[in-house]
C-alpha cells in the first residue's frame, strides 16, 4: 500500500533545519541602511567631494563585481548588495578630497583582489573595504592623509573649547592641510582645536564616514535593533582603547573613541560576519585585540591612525579564535 504524499514522507537534508527570514541580500541591506546617516553627514560637512567619492567607490565595486563574476563563469552575485556596501565602506574610509582615479583603484583593487580571488563573498580572509584602505594608503599615502576643511569650519578662533589636537592648529589658513587629522600628532594641549561638540557631530577635518560619532552610532542602533550585530565587539573594542586612552594619558581618553576610525571600525567593519569570530567569547577575545593594536598603532606607530590595521591583523587570527573558543560537543573528551 503506497504511503500518503504529504505525512509518511521524511525529507532528508543537511543543516541547518530552521531558517530564519533574513537572507545575505536583507543583512547588506541593512548594514547599508544604518550607513546612510554618516554618509549624509559627510556629504554634509565635506560638500560634493564626498558625494562623488561615494558614487564612484560604489559603481566601481558593482561593476568590477559583474566583470569579475563573468570572466570567471560564475552566477553573477550583484543582487546581494555586497559590491554596494564595500564600496560605500571603502568611500567612508577615505578622504573627501581624493583624487577619484586613486577611489577607483581602490575599488577595483577590493572586489578584483581582496574578495573575488578568494572565491567571492563568504570566502575572504580579510575585510575587502579596509584591505583596499591598506593598499591605498601604502601606495598613495600623501592623498590619503590630506583631509578637507570641513565647509562649516571657521577657523580655530571660532573653536571655544581647547583639546589636545595639536594638528588642526594647521586648518586655520588653508583648506586642505597633510596630516591635519585630529589623530595626525599626539601632543601638549594647545587652544584653537575642535570641542567635544564639534567631534561628536562631526565638525572636524578625518574621511568622509568617520567624522560624525552621532550618525554612527544611530546606525549601530540600528543594526543591534536589527539584531544584524550583536554587542560583543563594538563594547570590547571601544572599551579597550577608552582604557587605553587613561592609562596612557596625552589625549583624553574620550577623543580617542570619537576621533578616527574606532566607532566606524567597531560597528561596522570589525563585525563583518566572514572575517569575524562565530562565538560570543570570541568576539570579545577579536574586540579587544582590535582595540589594543589599534592604540599601540595611535601611541607608537607612525601613522596617524591605527583602526584599519588593527581591524586588518584581527582578521588574520580569526581562525584561531575561533578554534580557542569552539566550545566542545556535549560528552567530547
Amino acid at each position: 500500500m503506497k504511503p500518503k504524499e504529504t505525512q509518511d514522507r521524511f525529507i532528508l537534508s543537511s543543516s541547518p533545519h530552521a531558517h530564519g527570514r533574513c537572507s545575505v541580500s536583507r543583512i547588506m541591506l541593512d548594514v547599508i541602511i544604518a550607513l546612510l546617516p554618516t554618509t549624509a553627514a559627510g556629504i554634509w560637512f565635506f560638500g560634493m567631494p564626498a558625494l562623488w567619492t561615494v558614487l564612484v567607490c560604489v559603481s566601481t565595486c558593482v561593476l568590477t563585481e559583474a566583470v569579475c563574476r563573468m570572466a570567471m563563469g560564475r552566477e553573477s552575485t550583484v543582487g546581494d548588495f555586497s559590491a554596494v556596501l564595500t564600496g560605500l565602506l571603502l568611500a567612508l574610509n577615505l578622504p573627501a578630497g581624493i583624487p577619484l582615479w586613486m577611489a577607483v583603484a581602490g575599488s577595483v583593487f577590493a572586489i578584483a583582489v581582496a574578495k573575488q580571488v578568494f572565491g567571492g563573498l563568504g570566502m575572504n580572509p580579510f575585510n575587502p573595504a579596509l584591505s583596499a584602505r591598506a593598499f591605498m594608503l601604502i601606495s598613495f599615502t600623501g592623498p590619503m592623509t590630506t583631509w578637507l576643511k570641513p565647509l562649516w569650519w571657521k577657523g580655530p578662533e571660532a573653536v571655544t573649547t581647547a583639546t589636545p589636537l595639536a594638528a588642526i592648529k594647521a586648518l586655520s589658513g588653508a583648506d586642505a592641510v597633510a596630516c591635519a587629522s585630529p589623530h595626525g600628532l599626539f601632543g601638549a594641549p594647545v587652544a584653537g582645536v575642535p570641542g567635544l561638540w564639534d567631534l561628536a557631530i562631526g565638525n572636524m577635518p578625518g574621511c568622509i564616514g568617520e567624522v560624525s560619532a552621532i550618525a554612527l552610532a544611530a546606525g549601530a542602533a540600528y543594526l543591534l535593533w536589527r539584531r544584524v550585530i550583536t554587542w560583543h565587539i563594538p563594547f570590547a573594542f571601544i572599551a579597550t582603547v577608552f582604557v587605553f586612552g587613561l592609562v596612557a594619558g596625552g589625549v583624553p581618553a574620550i577623543v580617542h573613541v570619537l576621533t578616527g576610525g574606532v566607532m566606524l571600525g567597531a560597528f561596522f567593519m570589525a563585525t563583518d560576519y566572514v572575517t569575524s569570530p562565530t562565538t560570543a567569547k570570541g568576539k570579545l577575545v577579536f574586540g579587544f585585540g582590535c582595540g589594543l593594536v589599534c592604540m599601540l598603532i595611535r601611541r607608537f606607530g607612525s601613522y596617524p591612525e591605527g583602526c584599519s590595521f588593527a581591524i586588518l591583523v584581527m582578521n588574520a587570527i580569526c581562525p584561531l579564535i575561533n578554534r580557542w573558543t569552539q566550545p566542545k560537543p556535549f560528552g567530547a573528551k
